[in-house]
């Protein structure tokens, strides 16, 4: 047992201790003191009830010394040791105390002072820029201090940007193209990058994210202020005789454009710098690169190789004393302009400029499927913060395969909701929303488990967006013998003309049949293009299904291009059609053996096939 001394020490000490312990709470917040205490290594000896442990714990903190494990033995040297800890702990309150109070006048004061700050600010400028040239009055300098304060006002921020992807986790369905663009971005020697893909996909955001991602890797030759500078290829506005270029730049010729000021008294042209001169060190984003004009494309091509920007103009005099230094030095040496392009488009990569590819790689994005807009829909909606009820996400994939019109179509029944009054989305307010904005379901169910005579489900591609085509075919015996008949429609594109010729000699061949003993129609429903001669397969099989009166599975596509001898040869967008056959409900996808494809991911069965016999085997039921 202690005695009473012993006792009431210990209790003074402890109400001490306790007393520095919040004082340090305050200062620090709780979270900041656990954090400290962890860095030094003392988060055992905090939680400890051992006076001399805590005495130690208090002296690291306080004093920010790891190594000071030793206390005083006697009470008095504890207290003392206690008082001095305490003086400097309430020093760093008082401290703390006075700035947040200077702080909150200051904030106060320039609140109040906001309007005669930006006028006095925006007068020094003047005055230091033109001595000469009186470029302000009161009328000018009002609608200035009125444009600043309409600069600090804003509506909250729109659902789009509230919705749009904060990392590129969030970036649904292009686990494959991001990670080809992280491989090539993040390198120490990062390549010019060409992004093909869908619209509405994440191609832009993925840029974004994709740099900032760069930029944090150990051998990245980006810095941490690298630019990432966004232009829309289909807004880029430029003159051929350069007056204006924004995005490589130009020379403003004070003659020639009536410009005003010391430069112009003088005759002295003065180089705009451009976007790639911006984005210098790190990277140019254009968006629908593919619609740039054909001779600002060449422009860049060579910015691009040079690594700069050169500029000319007949009003330059390199011997005027009055030229300034830095327009001598853009004249002579160029602007600088060593960034990585990254390009955005929805075309294929054989539309583009040859040069162009040759100077940069590409990667693609994929088509989102259901499954994937059912994803991006349920992440948004978590962002809103409201509910949303059973088979709005499976209702709102039936409208778009676009992510992008997929969170226009939620923020719509989000912003009906709201109309009404409810705390939660319901397929009320969708079927609302895309009935307002007139949208019909474009996931047509073109699969059936049903077998059908002379119809066939072929594949079809537009840009990036795959599609099932109905190819149908009837055959009748013809009046006479010998004098059968050939039709088609013609809206169907001149390559099936040749596709159902070359058709009618390996159905000769397969069936054994002549078809000029028969009148045959074949028709593609909906007057759909097909893009060259991919339907071939299809056409022969929905014609020989016809003539031998045979049914053909319906749950099967097929695509690929017939030869004389009934092999199948390969054709174009196979990956795109294969997409296509999915959304429409397809089980199976038949394909010429030289496309074939690796879609693991994929939930549907994809048949590489040699020749006509196979897909006959595999369509023909029975």
């Amino acid at each position: 047992m202690l005695d009473k001394r012993t006792q009431d020490e210990k209790g003074q000490l402890e109400h001490k201790i306790t007393a520095l312990f919040d004082l340090l709470s305050e200062i620090y917040g709780t979270e900041k003191l656990l954090l400290k205490a962890g860095k030094l290594d003392i988060l055992d000896i905090l939680e400890s009830e051992d006076i001399e442990d805590q005495l130690v714990a208090l002296q690291k903190i306080i004093l920010d010394h790891p190594m000071l494990d030793k206390v005083p033995d006697e009470f008095e040297d504890k207290l003392k040791l206690l008082k001095e800890l305490e003086d400097i702990l309430i020093d760093d309150l008082a401290k703390k105390s006075i700035k947040e109070e200077l702080e909150e006048k200051i904030n106060k004061k320039l609140e109040l002072r906001h309007q005669e700050y930006i006028k006095e600010i925006k007068e020094e400028i003047i005055n230091e820029e033109s001595k000469d040239d009186v470029v302000d009055n009161p009328a000018t300098l009002k609608k200035y201090i009125e444009l600043e304060c309409l600069e600090n006002k804003g509506l909250n921020v729109s659902a789009t940007n509230l919705l749009r992807p904060k990392s590129l986790k969030e970036i649904v369905g292009q686990e494959r193209g991001i990670k080809a663009l992280l491989a090539k971005l993040s390198s120490p020697y990062p390549q010019h990058i060409i992004i093909h893909g869908p619209p509405g996909v994440g191609k832009t955001t993925a840029a974004r994210l994709a740099l900032e991602i760069a930029k944090e890797r150990d051998r990245t030759p980006f810095g941490e202020d690298a630019n990432f500078i966004e232009v829309d290829a289909t807004t880029l506005r430029w003159d051929p005789r350069e007056v204006t270029n924004p995005l490589l730049g130009s020379v403003h010729d004070p003659i020639y454009q009536g410009a005003k000021g010391k430069l112009a008294q003088e005759g002295i042209p003065e180089p705009k710098l451009g976007l790639v001169t911006k984005a210098h060190g790190g990277v140019l984003f254009i968006d629908e690169i593919g619609e740039l004009d054909p001779i600002l494309q060449n422009k860049l091509l060579k910015v691009l190789e040079d690594k700069r920007v050169y500029f000319d103009s007949s009003y330059y005099d390199p011997d005027d004393e009055n030229v300034p230094q830095y327009i001598k030095k853009l004249f002579k040496d160029g602007a600088p302009a060593d960034f990585i392009l990254v390009g955005a488009t929805t075309r294929s990569p054989q539309d583009l400029n040859p040069a162009l590819r040759s100077r940069t790689t590409s990667i693609f994005f994929e088509p989102l499927t259901k499954d994937d807009i059912i994803r991006i829909i349920d992440q948004a909606a978590d962002k809103l913060d409201m509910k949303v009820a059973k088979g709005v996400a499976e209702l709102i994939s039936e409208y778009t395969i676009q992510g992008r019109s997929a969170v226009n179509i939620l923020i719509d029944a989000y912003n009906l909701a709201l109309y009404y009054q409810e705390d939660k989305i319901t397929t009320k307010e969708v079927l609302e929303a895309v009935k307002l904005s007139r949208l019909v379901p474009i996931n047509k169910k073109e699969a059936s488990n049903k077998s059908q005579v002379g119809r066939v489900l072929g594949l079809g591609v537009s840009g990036f967006l795959g599609s099932v085509l109905e190819v149908e075919a009837i055959a009748f015996p013809a009046s006479k013998e010998g004098k059968g008949s050939l039709r088609f429609n013609q809206t169907a594109g001149s390559m099936t003309k040749d596709s159902i010729f070359t058709a009618a000699s390996v159905i000769r061949k397969v069936t054994g049949k002549e078809i000029g003993d028969y009148d045959i129609h074949v028709n593609i429903i909906g007057g759909g293009q097909v893009d060259g001669p991919s339907a071939g397969s299809a056409i022969s099989v929905a014609i020989i299904s016809a003539l031998e009166n045979i049914a053909v599975r319906q749950d099967i596509a097929i695509t690929g291009e017939i030869s004389l001898h009934g092999k199948v040869k390969p054709v174009g967008g196979v990956i795109e059609k294969i997409y296509g056959a999915y959304q429409a409900g397809v089980k199976e996808v038949l394909i010429p053996v030289d496309n074939k494809v690796d879609l693991e991911d994929m939930k549907i069965k994809v048949s590489p096939v040699v020749d006509i016999q196979e897909i006959l085997d595999k369509m023909l039921d029975g």
